[in-house]
């Protein structure tokens, strides 16, 4: 099992390409399985989520490019900076995990705060997209 150990900047080529849903990409211990077949395992410093395009490696020098999985996700489009401040809100107020973009907000697929929303007078869609969410006003990166 290769293991990987730290992050790199690196603009180099990759070796493989390891795709994980947001779940697994808080996590800085694990095995995983990269796309190309190789199981790797991860003993990353704790506390950082792995993000989109993010590239590990460990002792041996195999790199691996993070990607996000796509996932199940509720998606909510709005026009009104009112109103969208206000699903905002009520999702941030339960600590929920959002990807704010210009005027959308994703989050992984909840009925109840689907009704919640739909309630506040918007539309809610199901897609399956990569989940990248706001790392949070006060984490370090």
């Amino acid at each position: 099992m290769l293991k990987l150990t730290e992050f790199t900047q690196t603009d180099d080529t990759v070796d493989d390409v390891l795709t994980l849903p947001f779940e697994a990409r808080q996590k800085s211990r694990q095995p995983a399985v990269t796309n190309g077949g190789v199981t790797v395992g991860l003993f990353l410093p704790r506390g950082q989520t792995l993000r989109n395009g993010l590239v590990l490696t460990g002792s041996q020098g195999f790199k691996v490019r993070v990607e996000a999985a796509a996932e199940e996700l509720s998606v909510v489009y709005c026009q009104e900076p009112l109103l969208f401040a206000r699903a905002c809100y009520h999702l941030g107020n339960r600590h929920i995990a959002l990807q704010i973009l210009p005027n959308e907000l994703r989050y992984l697929a909840d009925h109840v705060l689907d009704q919640m929303l739909i309630g506040l007078g918007l539309t809610v869609h199901h897609l399956t997209l990569a989940f990248e969410p706001e790392s949070g006003a006060y984490h370090a990166h």
